[in-house]
């Protein structure tokens, strides 16, 4: 089905793909640079000066300021260049910044721009007939077996040119950055074979080129076995290992395998990691999420900058993690959809492990774009509070993706903030049926919410 540009009105045929933004709204690339040619002096640019004054609440995430998020009451924040430069008391502003182009915010709360640090947006197709399977009884492995599961949304993905991945994905972010999400991972693994994960890559790439987000790409041909090496599981990794990974590792930051229960065993999880080290890959792993299969200890054994899902961990498990430097990344609306227990997030934040929170936005078990949904079934069905959920979800993603400068504000963060519609974060749990985004600055230049 064609589509059309919002604004001139010429069919994604003829002017090539269109960024779709919120209510259905489509530009494309010429449109986008006359906005930008004819509307530039509206916009706050990442090279102007501004203040945003009249905060009721700054959450900074620097325990300087005191308490998990450092919460400044009746806040100002100075931006310049793309960057933090001043966060405090309004009162105590220095004079030298009164000059600044200033937006108020009215009373409302300012808070990092979400850190979304695990999903799997680039995929075609949905598989909503087998969540509709599995509220009939049948469960995730038992799908999967009869040939659904990733290994459906491979064969459509494979299918897909790059121009649809491109738009479909887009339409996925585009929800994203609306509700209030700066910075997000996005993994291959639904091409499993060299070219069309290098594909997804690429489609990664793009995305992150066409909107107002940094793209953090993660290889993950270790997804699945695909339906044409069954039984020969042995070779598929050496593709892995002596193909894919040296294709893929110059469009990737990191290295991720599904080390579970009918997925990837230990020793196999255990040499494709390696193998990406050795081409510049920092591991990750989707670990402990079907069953206790020995993928969290091996997470730790590598210094694996994260272990992802975890539902299933004793309190040694959890001792252990504490321990080391190894994000833990969890993710409410999976284990929702799948009606599972969830991961024990509490005690881990009480046993003093770092926790990042993401959506995990796949076709499968967790079509959730928003960011906000994670952070109130975190606090609703988790046991956080709303200061340690909203820190996993912004400063906890961070360190999970090696963002040092996202996930807080203070001099010399990135200035990726929100302001809600709200006095304060609380209100996320409150209204989880709400997006709460008033407006969002991605490095400084406003890109949710109109004119400031």
């Amino acid at each position: 089905m064609s589509r059309y540009c919002s604004f001139c009105g010429g069919r994604d045929s003829d002017v090539g793909h269109l960024i779709t933004g919120p209510r259905g709204v489509a530009i494309c690339n010429e449109c986008v640079k006359l906005a930008h040619q004819f509307g530039g002096t509206v916009a706050l640019a990442s090279t102007t000066e501004f203040l945003l004054t009249g905060i009721s609440r700054l959450v900074t995430n620097d325990p300087r300021h005191g308490g998990i998020t450092g919460t400044i009451g009746n806040a100002a924040l100075v931006v310049r260049g793309g960057h933090v430069t001043w966060v405090g008391k309004e009162d105590d502003l220095p004079s030298a910044y009164r000059r600044f182009h200033t937006a108020s915010c009215e009373g409302r709360a300012v808070i990092p721009g979400f850190v979304d640090s695990h999903t799997h947006l680039i995929f075609a197709g949905n598989r909503a007939s087998e969540f509709a399977s599995r509220l009939t009884g049948r469960s995730y492995t038992q799908i999967a077996a009869g040939g659904g599961g990733i290994k459906a949304t491979v064969a459509a993905t494979r299918r897909a040119p790059v121009s649809q991945l491109i738009i479909e994905a887009g339409d996925r972010v585009s929800a994203m950055v609306a509700a209030g999400t700066t910075t997000v991972e996005i993994k291959s693994g639904y091409g499993l074979d060299v070219d069309n994960e290098v594909k997804l890559l690429e489609v990664a790439s793009q995305i992150g080129a066409n909107h107002p987000v940094d793209v953090v790409p993660t290889f993950l041909g270790a997804h699945a076995v695909p339906v044409e090496f069954d039984g020969r599981r042995t070779d598929y990794v050496d593709l892995v290992c002596n193909e894919m990974i040296p294709r893929c590792a110059p469009l990737a930051r990191f290295c991720d395998v599904f080390c579970d229960q009918g997925a990837f065993t230990v020793e196999e999880s255990r040499r494709i990691l390696e193998v990406g080290r050795r081409h510049g890959l920092a591991p990750r792993l989707h670990a402990n999420q079907l069953a206790d299969s020995g993928g969290l200890e091996l997470a730790i054994e590598l210094g694996a900058v994260t272990a992802d899902h975890l539902e299933h961990l004793d309190d040694r498990q959890i001792e252990a993690l504490a321990g080391s430097g190894t994000v833990a990344v969890l993710m409410p609306t999976a284990s929702l959809s799948l009606r599972t227990p969830h991961a024990p997030a509490a005690r881990l934040w009480e046993a003093g492990a770092t926790v990042a929170l993401a959506t995990d936005c796949n076709p499968g078990t967790s079509y959730v774009e928003s960011m906000q949904l994670v952070v109130a079934l975190a606090c609703l069905e988790m046991g956080l509070t709303v200061d340690q959920a909203l820190w996993s979800a912004t400063r906890g993603g961070a360190l999970a993706l090696l963002e040092e400068d996202k996930g807080w504000l203070g001099p010399g963060s990135a200035a990726d903030l929100m302001v809600i519609d709200a006095d304060g974060p609380e209100h996320f749990p409150y209204r989880p049926g709400s997006n709460l985004v008033w407006k969002v600055w991605k490095g400084g230049d406003l890109t949710v919410g109109g004119l400031a």
